[in-house]
């Protein structure tokens, strides 16, 4: 009993890593996107270069939609 609530508390702290670390990842991307240093982000580009000059950086992989939700609400 006493090693399955260590494997349970193990799981939950890599979990909670596992989440620090993809906040920390993304928010250097956002950190670093040009729309951040723009007098008017909110406004669209006004030319296909600047649309391609604001999607230059890193883009992360967001996970699908079945992996966001909450753990007991997956599928397959």
């Amino acid at each position: 009993m006493k090693t399955a609530h260590l494997r349970h508390l193990a799981g939950k702290l890599t979990a909670a890593v596992s989440e620090m670390n993809y906040a920390q990842r993304r928010l250097q991307v956002l950190r670093g996107a040009p729309d951040r240093y723009l007098i008017h982000p909110d406004e669209p580009p006004a030319t296909y270069d600047e649309f391609l000059a604001r999607t230059s950086g890193l883009l992360l992989h967001e996970p699908s939609a079945s992996r966001r939700g909450a753990p007991g609400l997956r599928r397959g």
